[in-house]
């Protein structure tokens, strides 16, 4: 008898200790917001009948305690994705901070990052007008970016007006050519600079959806 009073006490205890601390975990959780909660349901009439062999009473007392988990679940969740999302922003902070400090690299670093934020940073219009330019020579045609006017000192030295083009290589459009073109040169492209930018990046093989030449 002794024995068996034993394996039973072995297999049943270890099941009685977790539906004990899981039951006090649960209240500790919810017993700040349980009352709250009941009244909110008890005043909409969400639950108001038993179950089983549970009364009005406990259904509305359970559903309450469930409730408040899953709001609970959430929020650390939400919680979670915040936490994590400054931990990252912090970490990629603090690698370009350290990128900027080394010698050389940060020369690089710092040139490429202006570069693509100029490319892709529509906010700053840095680059107004797509355009087809003569390149490497007169017989073939290459895709440039205008930026800004040239150099007075350069205009004057032709004795025209001139403008400043980018032509981004292919697939890196990071680097380039930036070539000083008459405006008689120039062909403008009915093409959105992300488009070319696409254009450029594939190889030619994402093609913009609108290819109007206005001379």
């Amino acid at each position: 008898m002794k024995k068996y009073f034993i394996t039973g006490l072995v297999i049943l205890l270890p099941l009685v200790l977790t539906v004990a601390i899981f039951a006090f975990v649960v209240n500790l959780l919810t017993k700040p917001f349980v009352h709250a909660v009941e009244v909110f349901l008890s005043r909409f009439q969400i639950i108001n009948k038993g179950f089983l062999f549970l009364s009005p009473e406990q259904v509305l007392h359970y559903g309450a305690q469930l409730l408040i988990l899953i709001g609970i679940f959430f929020a650390l969740v939400l919680i979670g994705m915040l936490a994590r999302w400054f931990f990252l922003k912090s970490v990629i902070n603090l690698s370009d901070k350290i990128l900027h400090k080394i010698p050389i690299i940060n020369k690089v670093y710092k040139t490429t990052q202006e570069i693509i934020k100029t490319l892709f940073a529509s906010d700053k219009n840095s680059f107004r007008q797509v355009v087809m330019v003569p390149f490497p020579h007169s017989n073939s045609w290459a895709i440039g970016l205008v930026s800004k006017e040239s150099p007075k000192v350069c205009s004057d030295g032709v004795g025209e007006e001139m403008s400043s083009v980018l032509i981004p290589t292919t697939p890196n459009p990071t680097t380039g050519f930036l070539l000083m073109y008459r405006k008689s040169d120039l062909i403008l492209l009915d093409m959105k600079v992300e488009d070319a930018v696409k254009y450029v990046v594939s190889c030619g093989v994402i093609t913009p959806e609108h290819e109007e030449v206005k001379k």
